[in-house]
Parts: structure tokens; C-alpha cells; sequence
């Protein structure tokens, strides 16, 4: 299934296009886009990612879009839903997402895109519940979960499998937003 695109006043979420691939692969390649990350990817890892991101919406119906700037069609990046491959004490679950270029960094695309990404999640996908996890030092992240209406769940933190024992970024901070507290804090 095709995504349905979503649009807000500055940004278009899409499908993915192959000519996406080249900037996604530089922003994967960027050590500060990768700060909270086991480290950069190379172009065939960074291909092989859309790949499994375009397999996720065939067999979800949801996933995470490509993110495009409405006033210039620059591709920034990626923001959407997806359900974590890895098991975890709250998995099964899905998490919303996002991964932006350095240069749109600080321009509010991120909360932008996870708005009407959430939006989407309650009320066309029907979930009950979305979460978001990262580093603990990954605070630009944190603060846009913060700014979307996501609670941190402390109880919930925990260490991410597929990181390896001793890492740095092993730890993770879980956060959660169920329909009923999005629906309240929408005045619905």
C-alpha cells in the first residue's frame, strides 16, 4: 500500500523515491546526524534501510514517510511509525520516529512531522498507544517527545538488544502516549 501523503503549513510527508536515496545516504553518513547511533552507515546499509522501510508500510499500512520542505521540496529526512524489530518489555508496540539532515535541525520540523505523524497513528491507524526511546544524552529528541505530549515512562527504560554490552548508547529513556491522553490534550 502506496503511504498517503501528510501535509503540514511547511512540510510534505510521502512515499519514498529512488532519487531520495543519494541525500538519505549523506545524512546517514554524518557523525552528528549519527551522534545517538552505534555510529554512520554506508550507502548499501543506508539503501538497505529504505528497503526495509518501504517493506514495512506493505506489510503495516503505516510507516515512516520522507520528509520534504513544501516551500523549496528539499528532502530533510524521515519522520513516521514503525514497529520495533527487537523484543522488549513493552514491545509489541509502535514507535514514532524521526531522522532529519543537520541543516534542519532547530526549525521545529521534527515536532512539525511527529504531530501530524501521531495524528495519523490514533486516528487513521487506530492505536491505542505510541511510544519513543533513545539515548538518555539525545536531548534535541527527547525535548521534541516532550514538546508532541509523550510522558516518560521511568519504569520503563531500558537496556536496547541489538546495542552491545558496555556501549555508551546501550541504555535507553522509554516514553509513551496512549489515544486517550493525545484525544484529552486535542481538546476532543
Amino acid at each position: 500500500m502506496p503511504p498517503v501523503e501528510l501535509t503540514t503549513e511547511r512540510l510534505l510527508l510521502r512515499g519514498w523515491r529512488d532519487d531520495d536515496r543519494v541525500p538519505f545516504a549523506d545524512m546517514n553518513a554524518d557523525p552528528a546526524v549519527m551522534e545517538h547511533f552505534p555510529g554512520p552507515i554506508d550507502r548499501a546499509a543506508s539503501d538497505d534501510l529504505v528497503d526495509r522501510i518501504l517493506g514495512h508500510w506493505a506489510e503495516h499500512g503505516f510507516g515512516l514517510w520522507a520528509v520534504e520542505r513544501r516551500g523549496d521540496r528539499t528532502f530533510l529526512g524521515f519522520t513516521g511509525l514503525y514497529r520495533p524489530s527487537f523484543e522488549a518489555h513493552f514491545t509489541p508496540a509502535v514507535e514514532v520516529g524521526w531522522r532529519l539532515s543537520r541543516a534542519a535541525w532547530g526549525q521545529g520540523y521534527a515536532t512539525e512531522a511527529a504531530r501530524v505523524a501521531l495524528a495519523y497513528g490514533f486516528e487513521r491507524v487506530g492505536l491505542d498507544e505510541i511510544v519513543s526511546f533513545t539515548a538518555p544524552a539525545n536531548t534535541r529528541s527527547r525535548r521534541v517527545m516532550e514538546r508532541i505530549g509523550m510522558r516518560r515512562d521511568p519504569v520503563g527504560d531500558f537496556e536496547h538488544p541489538r546495542i552491545p554490552p558496555g556501549h555508551r548508547l546501550r541504555q535507553h529513556v522509554l516514553y509513551r502516549l496512549s489515544r486517550d491522553d493525545w484525544r484529552r490534550a486535542q481538546g476532543r
